[in-house]
């Protein structure tokens, strides 16, 4: 394992005029590692990260990344065109929404194969190869490789999405809750999947959720927002089991009271 983080995040802040998205945020990622943020609605977790995805610019702050070659840029000193290719080839975005992260008008297979094109495969048979390779390892079945995502459920359109995102072998992954709007049973079938695809492929990703179960689950490291600004950081299950901040003593015990 490298001794060098992968991304870099420095006193990042992001208002709305007078109104606070985040504010001086700071926090290191490491190859491999799953950071989860969580907060309820409006505290500005999803501003945070998209901020950090680059989907949306910051007010302030920096935000670095240790390219494959080894050397670090600021990811909002590097051109558009640059940032668009590094988001279709070494990162990958899981939308809550899947029809936000999926082309609902083409094929399941296509879907994948858009994303290998994106990094320069041409051979169309090695392309559908691929693709159907994928779609098993998300459990869905070969025979609708050539199915359109509308014809799917939700469950399927967002397990669809992820292996869209992860055929390229990105090194980082964005999720934005992504078992939101699921039903209790898919939400864990897809949990499992997404621990086993992580831990194999020895990704880093972000967690945006509201959800402590989730962050449980899948995460190595925890931050808790409040109103934009990080109130606790540290180990998910020190967190979880010795949260510091009220706050996050609240989120805890009305998890506990459920």
């Amino acid at each position: 394992m490298t001794d060098e983080p992968l991304l870099r995040v420095t006193s990042l802040s992001k208002s709305y005029g007078a109104r606070r998205g985040c504010e001086n945020v700071s926090f290191e990622l490491w190859p491999g590692e799953v950071l989860a943020v969580v907060g309820e609605s409006g505290s500005g977790k999803t501003t945070l990260l998209n901020c950090v995805s680059t989907r949306l610019p910051p007010s302030s702050g920096l935000v670095s990344y240790r390219m494959r070659d080894g050397q670090w840029r600021d990811l909002y000193r590097m051109s558009e065109a640059e940032r668009r290719f590094l988001m279709r080839t070494d990162w990958g975005f899981v939308h809550q929404n899947p029809a936000d992260g999926l082309r609902m008008s083409v094929s399941a297979g296509a879907n994948v194969g858009e994303r290998l094109m994106a990094v320069g495969d041409r051979h169309y048979g090695r392309i559908r190869e691929t693709a159907i390779d994928w779609l098993g390892r998300v459990e869905i079945s070969a025979d609708r490789i050539d199915d359109q995502p509308r014809a799917f459920s939700g469950g399927m359109r967002q397990r669809l999405q992820i292996a869209r995102n992860l055929v390229t072998g990105p090194r980082l992954v964005f999720m934005d809750e992504p078992t939101g709007g699921l039903d209790v049973s898919v939400q864990a079938r897809l949990l499992d999947l997404l621990r086993g695809l992580v831990s194999d492929l020895g990704l880093a990703a972000v967690v945006v959720t509201h959800d402590l179960a989730v962050a449980r689950l899948l995460s190595h490291r925890m931050m808790v927002m409040k109103d934009g600004v990080v109130v606790e950081h540290g180990l998910t299950d020190r967190v979880l089991d010795d949260p510091r901040a009220p706050y996050t003593q609240l989120l805890v015990s009305s998890i506990l009271q459920v």
